[in-house]
């Protein structure tokens, strides 16, 4: 089970009750050796499905994880089909972020998800009100990079993610500049760094300062080393953008 073994075996903190907790309590258990219903008595290494028991105000890794999963697979589910190649694309961008042995069990347990109706709006409404903004922020770009995995961002995925970004407490500038980081537009690199193009080279410096600071992988270190290593490509993003709008500027 390698590393996903652990990070669920932590617990799952405030994601074991609520919505969440619901879809899990049916999946959770085929993760380990004991059978589900072991589970659900709390039989399993740091998971109980009790609607309080075991409950921890803060976000461990095991209750980020899965909601992400649960959210993955809403918009997988999003326009009413999913393809084996889908689930392809996910294991390899769990792979790419996590390693081979989480990508095979994260994607085991994407399987048995997918077959489960997903109230999203509960569960977006669980995570506002659980999760700090950055691990929210985090969420939504770890989105928009697995429904880019095939090239492109369908526009009933992107309908979706926009629907969680709402609903998790995202304002729009933030979607926008994440959105702008994987769906190609002119006037992407403004958009990441959340400014007009008719900035003034000051006002470039400090959005990019601003942005760096609200994207710096150090805001999900409580997630643990794999996420905040993650977390580094939208920092890197950031970066990007504010090279690009210097070197069309000629700034030095």
């Amino acid at each position: 089970m390698a590393k996903f073994g652990k990070w669920i075996g932590g617990g799952l903190g405030w994601a074991v009750g609520g919505p969440i907790g619901a879809i899990f309590g049916f999946v959770v258990g085929s993760i380990f050796d004991g059978s589900t219903e072991q589970m659900q008595q709390g039989g399993g290494p740091g998971f109980t499905t009790g609607r309080t028991t075991g409950y921890s105000g803060r976000t461990t890794t095991g209750g980020y994880v899965m909601s992400l999963l649960v959210l993955v697979a809403a918009v997988m589910k999003a326009d009413g089909k999913v393809l084996k190649s889908e689930l392809d694309y996910v294991k390899r961008f769990m792979v790419q972020n996590f390693g081979e042995a989480s990508a095979t069990e994260s994607v085991k347990m994407l399987r048995d998800i997918l077959k489960q109706t997903i109230p999203v709006n509960e569960v977006c409404r669980q995570i506002q009100q659980n999760m700090n903004y950055s691990a929210r922020l985090q969420l939504l770009h770890f989105l928009y990079g697995i429904a880019q995995a095939d090239g492109q961002v369908d526009a009933a995925e992107k309908q979706m993610i926009a629907q969680i970004s709402r609903y998790m407490g995202i304002n729009d500038s933030d979607y926008q500049s994440i959105e702008a980081m994987f769906v190609p537009n002119t006037d992407a690199d403004y958009k990441i760094l959340e400014i007009e193009r008719s900035a003034s080279n000051d006002e470039l410096k400090k959005a990019y300062r601003r942005m760096a600071m609200k994207y710096h992988p150090d805001k999900v270190s409580h997630l643990g080393d794999d996420f905040q290593r993650a977390a580094n490509e939208k920092f890197q993003k950031v970066n990007q953008a504010y090279e690009n709008i210097k070197k069309e500027r000629k700034i030095a």
